[in-house]
């Protein structure tokens, strides 16, 4: 976390931008490299933990609960490799990237398969229905509004940086915000794999909050000034999902103490 050896160079759009210039992020974007140490911390502080004991239960006594609890949090985990592989410039831990990619991606399809044998479906009530889809619409909220002028003025996006794509817009445009309206759908019409995905965005959004706490931490550690607008149509939205989540989680939980 040095974050005196930063350094500015004209990127490949024309716009002077600031480069990290220290330790596995050096040659991140200066305010990308805040964000993903910042997803580190959470990854580290909360991730692995809940990974650990959801493992541990796991290992102990296999059953509906277990197996979606740690089905969840791989997803979540998978989430984040995916985003390392894609969303992080190329570094000498690359290969670890995919390592964690492959095992994580191969083990989530071995978990989805032994979930198969539940036939188990939750009926969402009215919370859990709003929930889902102001999820799905905050998603839209928090990135569109970055891309639409873009394809109006026909320029880059202003934090583009020296990245050639954003991964984040692509994960949660083209999946996460989809998924919370099929799990919806799913769960109305009582198919087990609509309570599969709720659990999996229920867990995603509840660690995805802490993540915005220590990514907003390590940027204003780092200096970066963040904008009222942003720092409320981001960060606060998914930190009060992740309240939300947290309750909505535990009802879940509790509803299937039965199986």
């Amino acid at each position: 976390m040095d974050f005196t050896k930063a350094f500015s160079y004209i990127n490949q759009y024309g716009d002077e931008i600031k480069i990290f210039g220290s330790g596995i992020y050096k040659a991140d974007s200066y305010f990308k490299a805040s964000i993903f140490i910042g997803t580190d911390f959470a990854v580290l502080l909360f991730g692995v933990p809940l990974f650990v004991i959801s493992l541990v239960k796991n290992i102990r006594g296999a059953d509906y609960k277990t197996e979606l609890r740690l089905t969840s949090v791989e997803a979540l985990s998978l989430y984040y490799a995916v985003s390392l592989c894609f969303g992080v410039k190329y570094n000498r831990i690359f290969v670890l990237y995919v390592m964690l990619f492959a095992l994580l991606f191969f083990t989530f399809i071995k978990r989805m398969i032994r979930l198969g044998k539940y036939n188990y479906s939750f009926t969402p009530r009215k919370a859990d229905v709003m929930f889902l889809i102001f999820s799905g619409i905050s998603l839209c909220i928090a990135w569109w509004p970055d891309i639409i002028p873009t394809i109006i003025n026909g320029t880059s996006l202003s934090l583009i940086e020296n990245y050639t794509t954003e991964a984040t817009y692509i994960l949660d445009l083209g999946i996460i915000s989809p998924l919370c309206f099929i799990a919806l759908y799913l769960m109305k019409k009582q198919v087990p794999l609509g309570t599969i995905l709720y659990a999996i965005l229920l867990q995603s959004i509840i660690v995805v909050a802490v993540m915005m706490i220590t990514q907003s931490t390590v940027q204003i550690f780092a200096g970066i000034e963040i904008p009222i607008a942003a720092l409320i149509s981001k960060a606060l939205i998914f930190v009060f999902l992740g309240i939300v989540a947290a309750f909505l989680d535990r009802r879940l939980y509790k509803a299937a103490d039965c199986i």
